[in-house]
């Protein structure tokens, strides 16, 4: 790991210490980076940070501070991407990453040409298999089967062959497996 990666971990790691939901995202971080290196062996500094810094600061940008609906999600979710970008870039830039390296993070983390740019894509696998793999049972708990049916069925379709593969090996408990099983087999 280089010194310029080190030094930019630990400044998102410094963003995200004032989390005001008890290190929330600095665990999203962890749980990001190991999917990413059990995913990919042997990713560029670009795609390393990108899936570190995918929620950095995400507590200062409050869904319900935008308007209901679709229309509104979507806005939230382009500020978040904005939000998250700017923080990686200033991060690597004060650590002295060049401005190609830059730019190629931001790129990715707002996840700019994706199921085209194999980056980008890695970084929607990795997110997708955390979110199967971290946050799916207690999404789960709060939400009809048909709801959970139609949330897998949408992140099957942003995933990869390699995401699909990874996903079907992850070991979840059996009343999730049957959820994901009901919705592949009804996609």
């Amino acid at each position: 790991m280089s010194d310029l990666l080190k030094q930019t971990l630990q400044l998102i790691d410094d963003a995200n210490a004032s989390d005001p939901n008890d290190g929330v995202e600095a665990l999203y971080a962890k749980r990001m980076l190991e999917t990413l290196q059990s995913f990919d062996d042997n990713p560029s500094e670009p795609l390393t940070l990108a899936c570190y810094a995918q929620h950095v600061c995400r507590w200062k940008l409050v869904r319900k501070d935008f308007p209901a609906g679709l229309e509104g999600y979507l806005k939230w979710r382009t500020d978040l991407a904005k939000l998250h970008a700017q923080i990686l870039t200033d991060a690597m830039r004060e650590a002295g990453y060049n401005d190609d390296d830059i730019k190629r993070a931001s790129n990715i983390i707002q996840k700019r040409k994706l199921k085209k740019d194999p980056e980008a894509q890695t970084l929607e696998d990795v997110s997708c298999l955390v979110f199967l793999n971290h946050y799916f049972d207690a999404f789960a708990g709060k939400h009809s089967e048909e709801r959970i049916i139609d949330i897998v069925q949408k992140t099957w379709d942003k995933m990869s062959e390699q995401g699909h593969e990874a996903a079907l090996k992850l070991s979840l408990p059996s009343h999730l497996q049957a959820l994901v099983s009901k919705a592949l087999n009804s996609n």
